[in-house]
């Protein structure tokens, strides 16, 4: 009894933990922050995501991450809950843009 209470808390302490990670701008944040956060992303994905991102403009989609190297469509998948581009805070801005501008009745 004691030897399986034993082995039990050894293979808790062997096995990884899940990760939880949390919701990420992927246009903004930095490259630790996008690998502490992103699962299957370390610390030399998450810097191409930034050096896509400088060279290429911001991503438009999470799908948009697949274009950067070593980043596929299933890690997109994995993550796509989390992963953020402001693309509605984007669209708020400029329809309260064009509210602000049409004339008043």
């Amino acid at each position: 009894m004691k030897l399986t209470l034993v082995l039990a808390l050894l293979a808790a302490l062997v096995l990884p933990l899940p990760v939880f990670a949390g919701p990420v701008n992927v246009n903004t944040a930095d490259a630790k922050t996008i690998a502490r956060e992103l699962t299957g992303i370390g610390l030399s994905r998450a810097q191409a995501i930034v050096d896509y991102r400088e060279k290429n403009g911001p991503f438009k989609s999470p799908d948009d991450l697949a274009k950067v190297k070593g980043v596929g469509m299933k890690v997109v998948e994995q993550n796509r809950t989390n992963i953020k581009t402001d693309k509605g805070e984007k669209a708020k801005t400029a329809a309260n843009d064009k509210d602000k501008a049409a004339p008043n009745d």
